[in-house]
């Protein structure tokens, strides 16, 4: 399937949202995502269902100053 992933196209084989940050070797404790414009809890990602053209944001803190 296809999705937008912070802006870029990639094929990946991830059916859920928290499929997808294991499959893409993200750290899921320490994100926020969103799922075509809405947030997505932590609690909520096994149960996030994607869609073939869905967009996902991911973001994760960062340090510095």
């Amino acid at each position: 399937m296809k999705l937008t992933v912070n802006g870029e196209e990639q094929a990946v084989s991830a059916t859920t949202l928290a499929a997808l940050l294991v499959e893409l070797d993200y750290e899921p404790d320490f994100l926020a995502t969103a799922l075509n414009g809405e947030l997505v809890p932590m609690t909520e990602r096994e149960r996030c269902a994607l869609s073939d053209g869905d967009r996902i944001e991911i973001l994760a803190p960062m340090q510095g100053g």
